[in-house]
């Protein structure tokens, strides 16, 4: 069964990570996934877009898949539903990404017990935008 990693370490994560793929990053303003990532990026974060119908979202280039990004990737931010992101962390893990995060609502089990068994850290059903602000702004 899944277990949260300790405040300590989501902390760690915040603190040490430059760079969030967001995969299903929307072109939407009014979509929490475009304001994670756009709080996010005005952080200081580099964000990585992962939408295969979109050329540009954030101002940066956007990518139709996690294996199609160029350069390494720290963070994985999930914003798919829980029964679609399993090829998802099965690919955080061929390009040897350090964290999957999936956003509030999304659960897998299994794909958090692959991606651990692989190594990386796994944190589900969080926003990285209210975790950030809680944890990193308001300390």
């Amino acid at each position: 069964m899944f277990t949260l990693p300790p405040q300590k370490k989501i902390i760690s994560i915040l603190t040490q990570s430059t760079t969030i793929a967001v995969v299903g990053l929307s072109p939407k303003k009014d979509r929490p996934s475009y304001k994670v990532a756009s709080y996010m990026l005005k952080a200081g974060y580099e964000i990585i877009p992962i939408n295969p119908g979109q050329d540009k979202i954030l101002g940066r280039q956007c990518y139709p898949d996690l294996l199609s990004v160029p350069s390494p990737v720290e963070v994985i931010n999930l914003f798919r539903r829980s029964e679609h992101v399993f090829p998802f962390v099965r690919d955080s893990i061929t390009i040897g990404a350090k964290t999957i995060w999936m956003q509030q609502g999304i659960f897998h089990e299994e794909a958090a017990a692959f991606a651990e068994q692989a190594g990386l850290t796994v944190i589900m059903d969080r926003c990285i935008k209210i975790d950030h602000n809680s944890f990193i702004l308001n300390k």
